[in-house]
């Protein structure tokens, strides 16, 4: 088991947020992906927060959107299509589309519509 799958949610968030809003987004813009990717509504996301929920918690509860599968490229030199992991996966997942939200790139393209 990695270590990541222990790791509170809560504990990275604010680091997805920081990233974000170095590039001039926002930390609704996270929550708005979190939210496309998961299926959690604000509320839910924010009972996630405040619990310490693991990602191995989160992502459990998650209803990864159907759309996820197009999520395609490279993390920290990985391709997110390839992780073998499910968990690991969605973790992936979660970072290749706050990736593309730093780097600038439309919502609309980043929630794959």
């Amino acid at each position: 088991m990695h270590r990541i799958f222990t790791t509170a949610f809560s504990s990275v968030y604010p680091h997805y947020v920081a990233k974000a809003e170095r590039k001039k987004r926002t930390k609704a813009e996270v929550d708005e992906i979190v939210g496309w990717l998961t299926g959690f509504d604000q509320t839910t996301l924010e009972h996630h927060l405040e619990v310490d929920s693991t990602f191995e918690d989160f992502f459990a509860a998650a209803n990864l959107n159907p759309n996820a599968s197009l999520i395609t490229g490279v993390v920290c030199g990985i391709r997110v299509e390839d992780v073998e992991d499910p968990l690991m996966q969605k973790i992936r997942l979660l970072d290749k589309l706050i990736d593309e939200l730093a780097k600038g790139r439309a919502m609309e393209k980043i929630l794959r519509s």
